[in-house]
């Protein structure tokens, strides 16, 4: 078992005992969880047509970070000792029907609870105003009637399992791990990858003041020499690349950051799908056409921009104005 050892003792995994107490940590890290720029609604409200399927979601996250497009997903906080077909996979499709056959009542939800928030009130009026909605009826109305349905699951331990369950799902599903440390005294640490992190760092460390999240098109994928000639160029596709998965549908273009001795992105090609990559939680992307020469567009020595170790966001426009890396991210 992980364990980690501070200067406050050795803290062990937990494994909680219940949901309840599980989801009771989530909530109360929720702010760390989602961010200034999301608001994470804790209710437990029945969601359905009357007299037809019915379900009780555990929240929802009302996401403010794209200019002009508000993004709703409904929240599923399960441990992994439950039997996750069912706590997960059963329920997220309910949760689905139940939202599609009732698209008012989750509306009416969110109007509600939101009034009962005022803090939460006064930041969807502000993004209203910001954005240039005409109120916050329209606001709702293109979160519920406007986008697809989309849900987080936030779980204790996201293994193989979960991904056998999520992958023939057809809407948007993002995983959130979230596992809790306690030490003998009882204190708690808790580690997650706060949602949609690597996508804020992307526009946070690149200093672009004019781009949001809805404008990302474009990733960069790091490859070593075999991997690039094999690979990208040979089967035109790049495999085993972790993307969420409510970018996905935005994803227009790949690029190749080919590592050292090159130093450099040297082709691009179009995407033409994105399909999970065997049970990993991953992606593949499949071009459209074979992979075009760019640049190159090389790495700055003691530049702003350090060389990817990981995929990287970015614009297809500000990828082909590049002329190094700094540009580019």
């Amino acid at each position: 078992m992980t364990k980690l050892v501070t200067s406050a003792g050795t803290f062990r995994v937990l494994a909680y005992p219940s949901e309840k107490e599980f989801e009771q940590a989530v909530v109360n890290q929720a702010p760390e969880i989602f961010g200034p720029r999301r608001i994470y609604l804790d209710c437990k409200r029945r969601i359905g047509r009357r007299g037809g399927k019915q379900s009780v979601p555990d929240g929802y996250v009302i996401d403010l970070s794209r200019t002009r497009e508000p993004q709703l997903f409904i929240v599923e906080n399960e441990i992994a000792s439950h039997d996750l077909f069912r706590h997960v996979g059963v329920q997220l499709l309910q949760f689905s029907v139940s939202y599609s056959a009732a698209p008012r009542v989750v509306r009416q939800t969110l109007f509600e609870e939101l009034s009962d928030r005022p803090e939460a009130l006064q930041t969807c009026e502000q993004y209203v105003e910001e954005a240039g909605l005409r109120s916050l009826d329209h606001f709702l109305d293109e979160m519920v009637f406007d986008k697809p349905f989309r849900a987080i699951v936030i779980i204790d331990e996201a293994g193989d399992d979960l991904q056998t369950v999520l992958k023939n799902f057809q809407f948007s599903v993002e995983v959130i791990e979230f596992v809790t440390y306690v030490n003998q005294q009882g204190e708690r640490i808790y580690r997650f990858a706060p949602f949609l992190e690597d996508v804020e760092e992307s526009i946070a460390e690149a200093g672009w003041p004019h781009v949001d999240v809805s404008e990302l098109d474009t990733v960069v994928v790091p490859a070593r020499e075999d991997g690039f000639v094999e690979t990208f160029l040979g089967e035109d596709r790049w495999y085993a690349v972790r993307i969420h998965s409510s970018m996905i549908p935005q994803i227009k273009y790949v690029a190749a950051y080919r590592v050292s001795p090159t130093s450099a992105i040297t082709h691009w090609a179009p995407v033409r799908s994105i399909e999970p990559w065997k049970e990993t939680g991953k992606v593949v992307l499949n071009f459209a056409q074979p992979a075009q020469e760019i640049g190159p567009i090389p790495l700055v020595r003691d530049g702003r921009v350090t060389a990817p170790q990981n995929l990287r966001y970015t614009t297809f426009e500000r990828l082909k104005k590049a002329k190094t890396l700094d540009d580019a991210f």
